[in-house]
């Protein structure tokens, strides 16, 4: 008889050739092996309480590193659990592999104990769902699974592995296949030339970075495009940090009203270089409502299509060497200083009155924060915690705001300077993820600060992960917004309804709740007291909960102040 190998201990192996360092997951019945042969491998296992939270540590490892996170569960309730992060892995283009248990295949073609069509379930969220029919299929589908996960668009992949697939030998000679890496193409010279010809004649260009500049490292690239050109930048919520918001070219983020300050820039454009940008990110009819911008698509894969996103030039491939070229075959600036200047149109002299839009844009922005930074009142202003969060951490640290409220205070006002520095869910928005993200972010970063700004009602959708952080000694600060309620949908209750209803809840003392899990706990008394208290809490290289009351009756002052505006300033 030759020499045989377990499956389990193979499935290990072809993680480890992948480069996996951590699976986060929750064993059961069904992968005792597999679960059991990791702690003889290179790869840490990370006991979570909750297998959701599971998904939304592999989603954010894979975010901050582009290599796949992997999710482990058991069969059943167990891969159920998985779904919520793959999914909003999937629709944030983010690589996840989740690999869960299935019942053997000795029954899985009758009705019998546990038994669940999983395949079935994730195939509609995920890029490639499928069931290991035998031992010896392993290298080759999981050698698949981080391929198709990281592969343009990146995204979530699901594998069923039966217990009796699991359990299973095989011959000792099977290796995990050697990992290829899929590189992305050089840009096609004629499509340049295309898009330079729209350029050549553009009057009020401007440019939108969104995730896919930050996957691609396209950073440096875009800062430098903007400067040879003279072109203002705006990016969305995931794409934050990929253009310095302390650049003079910076106009902000949108993603909140359809006339947030940035907005006005793309009022008065008339081409749009999409650099990156993801329909899903932000609805282009926001930004092109009349659908009349001529609009330059740059990424590593084709334009969705709608019908307020009509593509005149497609250029497809690198993002940086696109930028690159692109900006070697545009032979002027669109900004006043530059030797020549757009001529001027009805509406006066274009290039001027976009980059005076800008410059008002940028300077509404920091007086906005500067105003928060003063505002002593009790309990918080958002302003204020906004402020007081970017004064406490470092320009490379990372903050994940959660879904809600802190998430459109956050992402409209936090100033952000370096890629995947403040991290959100825009594609599915799905609250809960910052507790456990954070964990995954530390991993992913132990060498930076990490905080989750989370509300409360967020916050304890995942918290009984505190334990998982404080058991496995990741040190991480969570920021709680309290209001005892569901802020956001009050907010939008108010704004359309005129009142709110079934939104309030009580809370627990949180304090004592985050020191019953062995972590510690901070309260904020006054509006002084949060900034002290934040780098008091980062500084304790400790599992920190720090708990601040907000007044949510800026929400309306917002957005009462915002539908006055009508622009251009």
């Amino acid at each position: 008889m030759s020499a045989q190998q377990d499956a389990a201990r193979l499935l290990v192996r072809t993680l480890e050739a992948e480069g996996v360092e951590y699976v986060f997951g929750i064993p059961g019945e069904e992968n005792i092996h597999f679960v059991h042969a990791l702690t003889d491998s290179s790869i840490r296992y990370i006991l979570v309480r909750h297998e959701q939270a599971a998904a939304f540590m592999a989603e954010v490892y894979g975010r901050l590193t582009g290599r796949a996170g992997v999710a482990s569960a058991t069969l059943g309730p167990g891969a159920i659990n998985l779904q919520l992060g793959v999914a909003d892995a999937t629709t944030n283009s983010t690589p996840v592999v989740a690999i869960s248990a299935q019942v053997g295949l000795d029954r899985i073609y009758k009705e019998s104990h546990q038994i669940i069509d999983l395949v079935s379930l994730f195939r509609p969220i995920t890029k490639w769902a499928e069931l290991a029919p035998r031992a010896e299929a392993l290298p080759e589908m999981v050698r698949k699974a981080f391929k198709t996960a990281q592969t343009e668009r990146p995204g979530a992949v699901y594998l069923a592995i039966p217990e009796d697939v699991e359990a299973a030998e095989v011959a000792a000679d099977l290796a995990p296949l050697p990992v290829n890496i899929v590189r992305t193409q050089e840009p096609s010279p004629s499509q340049i030339a295309r898009a330079a010809d729209v350029l050549a004649l553009a009057r009020r260009p401007i440019v939108l970075a969104g995730h896919g500049a930050t996957r691609a490292g396209a950073s440096d690239a875009l800062v430098s495009f903007s400067e040879r050109l003279g072109l203002p930048v705006a990016t969305t919520f995931n794409g934050k940090g990929v253009f310095p918001d302390d650049h003079r070219n910076a106009l902000g983020a949108v993603g909140f009203m359809r006339h947030d300050y940035v907005n006005f820039g793309f009022d008065e454009a008339d081409v749009l270089i999409a650099v990156g940008y993801e329909l899903q990110e932000f609805d282009p009819v926001k930004v092109n409502p009349a659908a009349d911008k001529k609009i330059i698509h740059i990424h590593q894969f084709p334009a969705e299509v709608d019908d307020h996103y009509p593509v005149a030039v497609g250029v497809q491939g690198d993002i940086s060497r696109s930028l690159r070229a692109l900006a070697d075959s545009v032979h002027r600036r669109f900004d006043a200083a530059g030797p020549d200047r757009p001529a001027a149109s009805a509406r006066g002299s274009s290039a001027d009155e976009l980059h005076s839009t800008g410059r008002r844009i940028r300077e509404m922005l920091r007086e906005e924060l500067a105003d928060g930074a003063t505002d002593d009142g009790y309990p918080l202003s958002p302003r204020r915690i906004v402020a007081d969060v970017r004064a406490a951490m470092g320009r490379e640290d990372i903050v994940l705001a959660d879904t809600g409220a802190v998430k459109m205070w956050m992402a409209r006002m936090y100033p952000t300077y370096e890629p995947n520095t403040l991290i959100v869910s825009n594609g599915l928005s799905s609250m809960g993820f910052s507790v456990p993200g954070a964990i995954a972010a530390k991993l992913a970063h132990p060498d930076r600060a990490v905080l989750a700004a989370t509300g409360d009602g967020a916050f304890l959708m995942n918290s009984q992960e505190l334990e998982t952080a404080v058991r496995e000694n990741v040190p991480i600060t969570v920021l709680i917004w309290d209001d005892s309620a569901y802020g956001l949908i009050e907010w939008k209750m108010d704004l359309d309804l005129g009142t709110s209803s079934n939104t309030r809840f009580g809370n627990p003392d949180f304090v004592a709740y985050a020191e019953s899990f062995g972590a510690r706990g901070h309260r904020v008394e006054s509006a002084g007291e949060l900034l002290p208290t934040l780098r008091k809490a980062l500084a304790e290289d400790a599992v920190s909960v720090v708990t601040v009351p907000v007044d949510y009756s800026h929400n309306l002052q917002l957005t009462d102040k915002l539908g006055d505006l009508t622009g251009p300033f």
